[in-house]
């Protein structure tokens, strides 16, 4: 199984062990891949939510995983393609969240499949011309 970047809601769902089917994908890809990889801005989503929910526990339980995780974060060439992809989006009368163009472009840039369960969001970016490949752990989403 190639590396992968997993977006924001499939992180959480490993986490919280949430989803059997995507509990299964994901022990299926910790065998062959030793870890999981995720973008600086998943962490930044996540304990945004845990943080505002005054759930300092579920942070610091967060924050002690990291190690164990790659943790992609975004460079110059990153930021400019999320801003091309941002514009683009917005020009075309697609806009999306930042952190979600912010997460595509460090897929793109380091040209990794993009794992979500939002695929009709992310959608938009490939349609209007950009090279982001989508997948999903979760059975039914397409």
């Amino acid at each position: 199984m190639n590396k992968v970047l997993l977006d924001t809601d499939i992180f959480s769902y490993i986490l919280r062990r949430y989803s059997p089917e995507i509990i299964l994908q994901a022990a299926a890809y910790l065998v062959e891949s030793q870890r999981f990889t995720i973008s600086a801005v998943t962490v930044t989503e996540i304990v945004k939510g845990w943080h505002k929910q005054q759930r300092n526990d579920r942070v610091q339980q967060f924050l002690s995983i990291l190690p164990d995780v790659e943790v992609l974060v975004l460079d110059v060439e990153a930021h400019v393609l999320a801003g091309q992809i941002q514009a683009d989006l917005e020009r075309t009368g697609q806009p999306i969240g930042l952190a979600d163009t912010l997460i595509a472009a460090i897929a793109i840039h380091h040209t990794l499949p993009l794992i979500t369960g939002n695929l009709s969001h992310y959608q938009r970016i490939p349609a209007i011309g950009y090279r982001l490949e989508l997948d999903t752990w979760r059975k039914g989403v397409r």
